[in-house]
Formats: C-alpha cells, sequence, structure tokens
C-alpha cells in the first residue's frame, strides 16, 4: 500500500478512476505551494515542481499491485511517479510532467487555476 495524490483523471467520476480497482478515498487534499500546474493539450493535468502554486486533489492508500496492473499503465508518456508534498508537509506518491516535456508545446499553465475540475469546467463555460 501506499499514499498516492491523483490530481487530475484518477479522482473520483473522472475517466480513469476505475482504474483504482476500488480503492477508497482517503481524503481531499491540497499539494504544497512549490508546484507548476500544466493542462497538456486539455488532455490531462501535470504537477512540476518548478513554481509556487498549490493543486487541489485526493489521496488513495493504493495496493502497489494496483498502481503497478491499472493505474500506470493508464497514464499518458508524458508522466511519471514521482514523490511530492502536501499542503501539511507529508509525502506522497503523484505523476508529475516528466521533465523532458517541460518545453512542450502543449503545455498551458493552469497553476492560479490549481484544479483541474475547475479547469476543465471554465473551458465548457467558453
Amino acid at each position: 500500500m501506499a499514499l498516492i495524490f491523483l490530481n487530475g483523471g484518477g479522482m473520483k467520476g473522472g475517466p480513469l478512476h476505475s482504474q483504482l480497482q476500488g480503492t477508497p478515498l482517503v481524503c481531499a487534499a491540497r499539494s504544497a505551494p512549490r508546484y507548476r500546474y500544466f493542462s497538456v493539450g486539455d488532455r490531462f493535468p501535470a504537477m512540476h515542481a518548478s513554481g509556487t502554486g498549490s493543486v487541489v486533489g485526493e489521496v488513495y492508500d493504493l495496493p502497489l499491485t494496483v498502481l503497478r496492473d491499472h493505474l500506470l499503465p493508464a497514464e499518458p508518456p508524458e508522466l511519471e511517479i514521482g514523490v511530492i508534498e502536501l499542503e501539511d508537509g507529508s509525502a506522497c506518491l503523484a505523476t508529475v510532467l516528466r521533465e523532458s516535456y517541460l518545453d512542450s508545446p502543449e503545455l498551458i499553465d493552469i497553476t492560479k487555476i490549481g484544479s483541474w475540475r475547475t479547469y476543465l469546467g471554465a473551458r465548457s463555460a467558453e
């Protein structure tokens, strides 16, 4: 088991949530204010530890076999597993933007919004 912070499609109601195989939600959470947050071509969000923004998400106590066999295979190649800091100072696994994609023209900085759901809601209202 490992705590993982999800901030996009893996959250409750998201298209990847079923990959959690019924893993229960531990809590809603925010990251520490040390990240940049991007929309990657409006397909999924990505955090990167190079900023001062806080990201909204959910924490799950995920069995490592579920991480290995279900969640990671469903993640896009731009993301990798990393360790982030939560608002309370604790460490948590998360999918983060690979360094090699940091200069991708697909990145839209949504750090000021800090929430994938809020960003998508604003996009659909346009």
